[in-house]
């Protein structure tokens, strides 16, 4: 872990000599080229910071579920029930899991969906750890995700639940034969 953050350190002062982080220049003195990085403020590093704890918290409850066997909804699906087939989140919670237990393939064999979520969950806390550690701060980052609509964040999310379900809803029909 030591050696891991050292090479992040090397890294980001190799970024500083190449000019692409931005460092103050003192009073007066503006750069005109853009910077990729900036030093993050105190509100940029305590926001990364809740994010990266809340993502480290759901992942460690994940984890204890999976330890000690504990059921988030112990009954049986309705949608099953009546349809004999796995509804959209069918395995979300067990896919999590696993995610979690670092079994990455047999989250993604059980509900792609919620793997890919995990995914970006997981990137996620790596750039809030950067933030919030050593404060680095990227505008580029945030001005892709500043651009982003509403209604094309919905639908991603809403393909990738289609997707994930597609996925799941042919093994359980490769399953029954049907």
């Amino acid at each position: 872990m030591l050696k891991g953050a050292f090479v992040i350190t090397q890294i980001l002062t190799q970024l500083q000599k190449a000019a692409i982080f931005n460092v103050s220049m003192g009073p007066g003195r503006e750069s005109n080229e853009q910077k990729f990085f900036s030093r993050a403020t105190r509100r940029q590093r305590l926001t990364a910071g809740v994010i990266l704890l809340a993502i480290a918290a759901f992942f460690a409850v994940a984890w204890l579920m999976g330890r000690y066997q504990i059921t988030l909804y112990p009954f049986y699906c309705g949608f099953k029930q009546r349809y004999g087939l796995p509804c959209p989140t069918c395995g979300m919670t067990t896919a999590v899991i696993a995610f979690a237990r670092g079994e990455i393939m047999r989250s993604f064999y059980t509900q792609p969906a919620a793997a890919i979520f995990c995914c970006l969950a997981a990137v996620s806390a790596f750039f809030a750890f950067l933030i919030t550690v050593f404060g680095v701060y990227s505008h580029t980052f945030e001005r892709r995700v500043a651009s982003l609509k509403l209604r094309y964040i919905i639908a991603a999310v809403l393909v990738i639940l289609a997707a994930g379900w597609a996925v799941t809803l042919a093994r359980a029909l490769a399953q029954n034969g049907g």
